[in-house]
């Protein structure tokens, strides 16, 4: 899907794009890309992953929950 087929090499403005895709507001996804980005580094120096491995981590769990909040939960 989106997330595993779009990652490298992704710049910010990239990352905001792909997050609207999944469903994000966009009024947010600059802000939201930027945190993500900060986020996927701290977790890849923190449990010894790659940036890439973090950042799609943290994009499925985002994904879940917009998708979750679409259907009212």
């Amino acid at each position: 899907g989106f997330i595993r087929g779009c990652l490298l090499p992704m710049n910010q403005d990239e990352l905001a794009a792909g997050l609207v895709a999944l469903g994000c507001p966009p009024e947010k996804s600059v802000e939201m890309a930027a945190q993500l980005d900060k986020r996927a580094r701290q977790l890849a120096a923190e449990r010894g992953r790659s940036y890439e491995a973090a950042l799609a981590h943290l994009l499925g769990l985002m994904q879940q929950g917009w998708a979750a909040k679409e259907k009212g939960f």
